[in-house]
């Protein structure tokens, strides 16, 4: 596979991702950490990260903007819900 067709595939990859999370509002980001040690605010620190290496000014919360679909307090105030004591703990054994 040629690089052109690899880096297509990646995208359409990760925009798929974006696509199933933004689909899947009611998946809390404590329980994305911890089950797979990744949330949506880690996508965007990725994503800020990636833009710097190529020179891109976008800030954290630009960033936020693009994997939330939404600016992140607009985000957080309507979809995200208090974490249970059962979700902290879990989070607090996780292997960081």
């Amino acid at each position: 596979m040629d690089d052109n067709t690899r880096l297509t595939l990646e995208a359409e990859t990760f925009r798929r991702l974006i696509q199933h999370l933004d689909e899947n509002k009611d998946v809390q980001n404590i329980d994305l950490m911890n089950l797979a040690g990744f949330c949506r605010n880690c996508l965007s620190k990725w994503y800020k990260a990636a833009a710097e290496d190529k020179g891109i000014d976008l800030d954290y919360e630009e960033a936020r903007e693009i994997i939330y679909g939404m600016p992140y307090a607009e985000w957080k105030q309507n979809f995200q819900q208090e974490a249970t004591a059962e979700q902290q703990a879990a989070f607090k054994t996780r292997d960081n």
